[in-house]
């Protein structure tokens, strides 16, 4: 005798990058909430979000974030991005009813706890210039001497590296050694990781700083805040039939190129969709 699967009440949480950096959010989140329904989105076809203006960001970030709640109805939006969080979640809640949880530079944590009182922020140029990202400096830093380190090139290393393509030592020590700073009697101590890409490589990261350091992570505290909310008993969530003890596949969608499922499921520890690419017809990022 069959039985039919229960359904259940269970949210749906969409976690957004502009590539796959917001899967090292992704993988807090899912340890937090294992039984959610998960939907990873990348707008890959507008990577790097940095290389856009603060105009084009905005309307870019709100246009695919509109179609995305449309066809999915989400409980609850996760931006799995520094730059995104910064200029377009004023947008977003505006416009939708649902819970968004933005990721910002952890510079109160890591100077909490930095002995030597001197830190480094490792981000992309577009974080690094951000008025927000000062504010959060002057707000938190306290006694703590801040180094704000702009990379260029290091988001788009993650992706070549989760791509299965080889990415030399050399280039990523290019772009972290200026983290490390020992003057006037203060040595880092504290590497905020102010871009969801770089705790995916953040262990090759570790092999190749010239002296240990406290790597600090945005996205534990993020999967707080998400267990906060849902908590809460503020969001709504939907009926999903019960996995019986397994974990619901994450649905991968993205809007240029078809995300590798091997390689995500890998990262995450567990099972993906068959990856789709966004069929609504998309403007073209300028």
């Amino acid at each position: 005798m069959s039985v039919s699967p229960v359904s259940l009440p269970t949210p749906t949480i969409l976690v957004f990058d502009s590539g796959v950096g917001g899967l090292s959010v992704f993988r807090e989140i899912a340890k937090a909430q294992p039984q959610a329904h998960f939907i990873y989105a990348a707008d890959d076809a507008a990577f790097p979000y940095g290389a856009l203006s603060d105009e084009a960001l905005i309307d870019r970030v709100g246009q695919v974030m509109d179609g995305l709640i449309a066809q999915y109805q989400p409980s609850l939006v996760v931006i799995a991005c520094n730059t995104a969080s910064t200029l377009a979640l004023p947008g977003l809640r505006a416009r939708h009813a649902i819970p968004f949880v933005g990721t910002v530079p952890a510079v109160k944590p890591a100077c909490a706890a930095s002995l030597s009182r001197r830190i480094s922020i490792l981000a992309t140029p577009a974080t690094v210039r951000r008025d927000y990202t000062s504010c959060l400096i002057r707000e938190f830093a306290n006694a703590c001497m801040v180094d704000l380190v702009p990379s260029s090139r290091l988001a788009g290393l993650v992706e070549e590296v989760l791509a299965g393509r080889e990415v030399a030592d050399a280039d990523i020590f290019t772009e972290i050694a200026p983290c490390f700073v020992d003057e006037d009697g203060r040595r880092t101590d504290a590497v905020v990781l102010a871009c969801t890409h770089y705790p995916l490589l953040v262990e090759r990261m570790r092999a190749l700083a010239p002296w240990p350091v406290a790597w600090v992570d945005p996205a534990p505290a993020i999967a707080r805040r998400v267990t906060s909310l849902l908590a809460s008993g503020q969001v709504c969530t939907s009926l999903h039939p019960d996995m019986a003890g397994g974990l619901p596949p994450v649905r991968l969608v993205s809007t240029a190129r078809a995300l590798d499922a091997a390689r995500v499921s890998a990262l995450i520890g567990r099972p993906v969709s068959t990856p789709e690419i966004l069929a609504w017809p998309l403007a073209a990022a300028c």
